[in-house]
């Protein structure tokens, strides 16, 4: 049996304090965070790191990640 999406949402929501969309994000963005930190300027680009890990808004990505991080993500590859 299963549950509807407003079911499995507002279940997400009570017990993890979040929506399953964002929790996927902060993945995405924890894996991109340590891309970064693991790459050098010369050889890694933002744009292909953001894109690698579905972020295809510029952007919104370095918004959300700047939220997360409080850095940049230009100032974690430059790190």
């Amino acid at each position: 049996m299963g549950v509807g999406p407003r079911t499995l949402q507002a279940a997400f929501q009570r017990e993890r304090g979040t929506t399953p969309l964002e929790e996927l994000r902060r993945a995405r963005l924890a894996r991109a965070h340590a891309d970064l930190l693991d790459a050098t300027p010369d050889g890694t680009s933002v744009t292909e790191v953001a894109t690698r890990w579905g972020f295809f808004h510029l952007g919104r990505f370095s918004q959300f990640y700047r939220s997360e991080f409080g850095l940049s993500p230009s100032q974690t590859l430059a790190s």
